[in-house]
């Protein structure tokens, strides 16, 4: 067993998505995620790692649909690197003026995601943000090289040059990380979209995803010429969750109400019968 991990039973395949869970609001999102994953048809496992912050009841759920729990500690960072990247500090350094991060979001939570690399009882995982949708098989990506991601695009041009870690594929391997690990607290290092910014330098020859694989919801407002419900196979929720009420709500209503649909029950609507942007 990996220091700093505490799995529920054994790994039923090679391969496994993975999400991380840190708090009540992403343990409701992963349970539409894990249901989206179930709907693709993948026989991959479905692995959530989650923090102290979450209480059982929250995590019942994903258990019930059959996702393999994992509890994971934070990463041991340094005093300095915490006081660096904590909330206020972060986004006082680097505010976020696109979208409206919500009261939940703690960026230091944001660096457990690296805990995937020490997942060794798998060869392959993907990793998916738990504000994400899968709208169709993604399982081909289990076989594509590490690491590949998505660029960052929900603006403009000037966004391929910078990979998004809400999907990213990964080989789990100790030395991959504990090295991670020490570059990640090296003296003086600021990670300035955390994990992003870490994973974009570890990995600066990272494989391109077409956009396809990660399409943040503000492509549906600002590039709507890029949308097309025929390819979008994985839908993410940046900065605004869909169970909230927020300011962008009345104009995102169409995938809200696509998210709500995976994350109750009952049937999920055919993609091919719904609007595109306006």
């Amino acid at each position: 067993m990996s220091e700093g991990l505490r799995p529920e039973g054994s790994a039923g395949s090679r391969r496994a998505f993975v999400t991380l869970v840190t708090n009540a609001d992403f343990a409701l999102g992963a349970r539409a995620l894990v249901r989206s994953l179930r709907l693709s048809g993948t026989r991959a496992d479905l692995v959530v790692l989650h923090t102290g912050g979450v209480n059982e009841a929250d995590l019942a759920p994903l258990r019930t649909l059959g996702a393999r729990l994992v509890e994971t500690d934070l990463l041991p960072t340094s005093a300095s690197f915490n006081t660096a990247h904590a909330r206020a500090a972060l986004h006082g350094a680097a505010p976020f003026t696109k979208g409206e991060k919500p009261a939940f979001h703690t960026p230091l939570d944001n660096f457990a995601k690296l805990r995937l690399w020490q997942l060794t009882e798998y060869d392959r995982v993907v990793f998916l943000d738990a504000d994400t949708l899968v709208l169709r098989s993604i399982d081909r990506l289990f076989d594509y090289p590490e690491f590949c991601a998505a660029p960052n695009v929900y603006e403009g041009l000037g966004d391929f040059h910078r990979m998004n870690s809400g999907v990213f594929t990964a080989r789990p391997d100790a030395a991959t990380f504990d090295a991670m690990l020490a570059r990640l607290d090296a003296p003086g290092a600021f990670w300035r979209r955390t994990d992003q910014t870490f994973l974009q330098e570890w990995f600066p020859d990272w494989h391109g995803l077409p956009v396809t694989y990660n399409t943040l919801q503000y492509v549906w407002l600002n590039l709507p010429e890029l949308w097309s419900w025929e390819q979008v196979k994985v839908l993410h929720f940046q900065y605004e969750k869909p169970w909230q009420e927020h300011a962008k709500t009345r104009s995102l209503r169409v995938l809200i109400d696509l998210w709500r649909a995976y994350a109750g029950d009952g049937p999920v609507p055919d993609l091919a019968d719904l609007p595109g942007p306006v």
